[in-house]
């Protein structure tokens, strides 16, 4: 079973609708001990850095994360859900994330180009990931985001696109992974992703 984790996000009912597609059993779910006895979780997210870490908070879901993390249950962060897994992000200076990986959150610069960066980018694989086995190199995502991910250490980036900077579409590091673009939104390409995440959910089970 995999846990969507509930905490207002805004995206969770097309990642579950998205998990489901594919066959997968899910629970959207703030509860502690559900999360905990997961086979695998979710943190999605839409909006704002601050508010979203408000409410993880409120929620007492921060410390349920950390433990999610450290007991090596695989955890997959989507757009938003990325960015709070870092230590802190220009959008809301002072707040800070969950911290489970080394990074800053960035805004995107101004060159021109519309922000949010809202629509399909093509990826690049700057290291291998488990995420896209078996998607080629430049296959096509769905991002909608004014920030980016910069982490500390580039060996867990595991794609990325460009959108007036390298935007850092993709992390891995032991069970946890990320993406800063929607897989539920990103068709054939996002559902395969999705697929790879609970290949690695089921490994994990093993």
């Amino acid at each position: 079973m995999i846990a969507i984790i509930d905490y207002d996000a805004g995206n969770i009912k097309s990642v579950e609708k998205a998990l489901k597609f594919i066959g997968e059993e899910v629970i959207l779910t703030r509860d502690k001990d559900t999360i905990l006895n997961a086979d695998g979780v979710i943190l999605p997210g839409v909006g704002a850095f601050g508010e979203a870490m408000k409410r993880l908070h409120e929620y007492g879901l921060v410390d349920v994360i950390k433990q999610v993390a450290k007991q090596e249950t695989p955890l997959l962060g989507i757009c938003l859900g990325q960015q709070l897994l870092f230590d802190e992000s220009e959008e809301s200076p002072g707040v800070p994330g969950i911290g489970l990986l080394k990074g800053k959150i960035k805004r995107i610069p101004d060159t021109g180009l519309k922000i949010p960066h809202i629509g399909w980018n093509n990826l690049k694989y700057p290291n291998k990931g488990r995420l896209f086995e078996g998607i080629p190199e430049d296959s096509y995502v769905y991002f909608v985001h004014s920030y980016y991910l910069d982490a500390y250490d580039k060996s867990i980036v595991t794609a990325t696109c460009e959108y007036g900077c390298t935007v850092e579409a993709s992390v891995e590091c032991g069970n946890i992974f990320a993406t800063q673009f929607h897989p539920e939104k990103s068709s054939d390409v996002g559902l395969s992703i999705l697929r790879n995440f609970v290949k690695a959910v089921k490994a994990d089970r093993v």
